[in-house]
């Protein structure tokens, strides 16, 4: 039997911004605690992503006892409390949500940090949001501010498949994973159904479709060599009409339940 393995965590505490990289991770209601549990948003609600805004990848923040820490080259970190601020409506995507807008000095640090009038929100107590029931089934599953599912799972030997195809290599970073599976075939991801690691047993659901996001560097927050050409010549999915890399996933397990790198993948399916 071949050995699959948990190879690396990421988290992305703030929504479009850089990744937290994991030793290990626990299990929360809506996925991965600390997830996209915050989000940078315009003015009016809208939120913002580096489809339109790169330089969100040159935020780095940091989960801390209180709260948040944004850090950016060129400004002061700025230290957020995750307690006070002022109910809001916000929207990802068609889905409008209440959140908790942080106040004037989160904003005036983020437009200083990217150029734009923007403002920062966490999720709310009352904040109420579900992943698409076409893929995860009749019952409610909470999402976090992530773009429409708790979990996204990649795979090494895939992303070396790709790389292989490419005149230079993309690091995984790019496409934003929360966790990265090792010892599988190229894209053999695509055709497993349930995943069990410890007691957490993970749905994929649905193939993640790929936007510009993969064209932008993470570390530096500019455009760079875009993977998703060489993706479309063998990875373009009809009936989603879209590239796709990478399965959206749901995961069910006791509270608290721990994922660990270099953990045991058991493909159930």
């Amino acid at each position: 039997m071949v050995t699959v393995w948990l190879g690396a965590i990421g988290i992305y505490p703030v929504k479009a911004c850089r990744q937290t990289a994991l030793a290990a991770a626990t299990l929360g209601p809506r996925g991965l605690d600390g997830d996209r549990e915050w989000m940078v948003t315009r003015p009016d609600g809208t939120f913002l992503s580096q489809r339109t805004h790169p330089g969100l990848a040159r935020i780095v923040p940091e989960l801390t006892a209180d709260g948040l820490t944004l850090a950016c080259a060129g400004l002061e970190p700025l230290a957020v409390a995750a307690s006070g601020g002022t109910l809001r409506e916000v929207s990802v995507w068609d889905d409008r949500m209440l959140a908790t807008d942080v106040g004037e000095t989160a904003a005036d640090w983020l437009a200083r940090a990217l150029g734009t009038p923007a403002r920062l929100v966490r999720l709310a107590a009352d904040t109420r949001r579900n992943a698409n029931r076409t893929y995860v089934g009749p019952r409610e599953v909470p999402v976090s501010f992530a773009d429409g599912y708790p979990i996204l799972v990649c795979s090494r030997a895939s992303l070396e498949e790709l790389n292989r195809r490419l005149p230079l290599p993309v690091p995984m970073d790019r496409f934003r994973p929360n966790l990265v599976l090792d010892g599988l075939a190229a894209f053999e991801e695509d055709r497993m159904r349930e995943l069990r690691i410890g007691s957490v047993l993970l749905r994929l659901v649905k193939p993640c479709t790929r936007c510009s996001v993969p064209g932008v560097d993470q570390l530096s927050g500019a455009h760079s060599r875009d993977p998703i050409p060489a993706l479309k010549a063998f990875r373009y999915d009809k009936a989603l009409r879209g590239v796709t890399f990478g399965v959206n996933a749901v995961a069910e397990g006791p509270a608290g339940a721990r994922l660990e790198v270099g953990a045991a993948v058991l493909p159930l399916e």
